[in-house]
C-alpha cells in the first residue's frame, strides 16, 4: 500500500503574505512528492509497506537511511500543511492555552522559547512542539528527523512541526529565517493544533 501526497485543504496562495504561493507549490509538489516517492520506493516490496508512517518512524534506528529521511519528510510535511490556515494565527484557548500557560509560564514565553529553538537549529531541520503524556515541551531536530522517531533526543507526539530548511522560506525571505518564524505565527491553526493535543 504505497503511500500518497497529501492534498492541501487550502490553495497555495492562501496563506500570503506569510508564505508566499510560489513556496507552498514547490514545497508541497516537489519536495513533498519528492519524499513521498522516494518513501515508496525504499519500503516496496518490504513488510513496511502494510505499516502506518507513525508505525515506521517511531522504529527508524531499524530501517535505512532512504526510510529515515524519506519517512521523515512525509510525515513532517504532512503535519506541517495541516497545522496550518489562512484563518489561524491569535492564541490557541481552553485545555492547550492552558497548558502552555502551565509548562511555559505564558504564550508569550512559549511562542519565544520555540521561536529561539527554529531560528537556532543549524543548517536544515524543524522546531516541535510536542505533547509528552500531557506535557508540552519544546525542541529542534536536524533534516527530516522528528520527536517520533526512537532516535530523539527529545521524544514525544508533535503537535506544532515548523519547517527550518531554507527550502521552506527562501524564495520570500531569502536569509531573512526570523521573519519567516514571525509570519508563521500568523497562519498557526490553533484549533487543529488543540486537536492533536487531545
Amino acid at each position: 500500500m504505497a503511500f500518497e501526497l497529501p492534498q492541501l485543504s487550502y490553495d497555495y496562495n492562501a496563506l500570503e503574505p506569510n508564505i508566499d504561493a510560489r513556496t507552498m507549490e514547490i514545497h508541497h509538489t516537489k519536495h513533498h512528492a519528492g519524499y513521498t516517492n522516494n518513501l515508496n520506493n525504499a519500503i516496496k516490496d518490504s513488510d513496511l509497506e502494510n505499516q502506518s508512517i507513525e508505525e515506521i518512524i517511531k522504529n527508524i534506528s531499524k530501517h535505512s537511511v532512504a526510510v529515515r529521511n524519506n519517512g521523515g519528510g512525509f510525515y513532517n510535511h504532512k503535519l506541517f500543511w495541516e497545522i496550518m490556515s489562512p484563518n489561524g494565527g491569535g492564541e490557541p484557548t481552553g485545555d492547550l492555552l492552558n497548558a502552555i500557560k502551565r509548562d511555559f509560564g505564558s504564550f508569550t514565553e512559549f511562542k519565544e522559547l520555540f521561536s529561539k529553538a527554529a531560528a537556532t537549529r543549524f543548517g536544515s531541520g524543524w522546531a516541535w512542539l510536542v505533547n509528552q503524556g500531557g506535557k508540552l515541551a519544546v525542541t529542534s531536530t536536524p533534516n527530516q528527523d522528528n520527536p517520533l522517531m526512537d532516535i530523539a533526543e527529545v521524544k514525544g507526539t508533535p503537535i506544532i512541526g515548523l519547517d527550518v530548511w531554507e527550502h521552506a522560506y527562501y524564495l520570500k525571505y531569502q536569509n531573512k529565517r526570523p521573519e519567516y518564524i514571525d509570519a508563521f505565527w500568523n497562519v498557526v491553526d490553533w484549533d487543529h493544533v488543540a486537536k492533536r493535543f487531545v
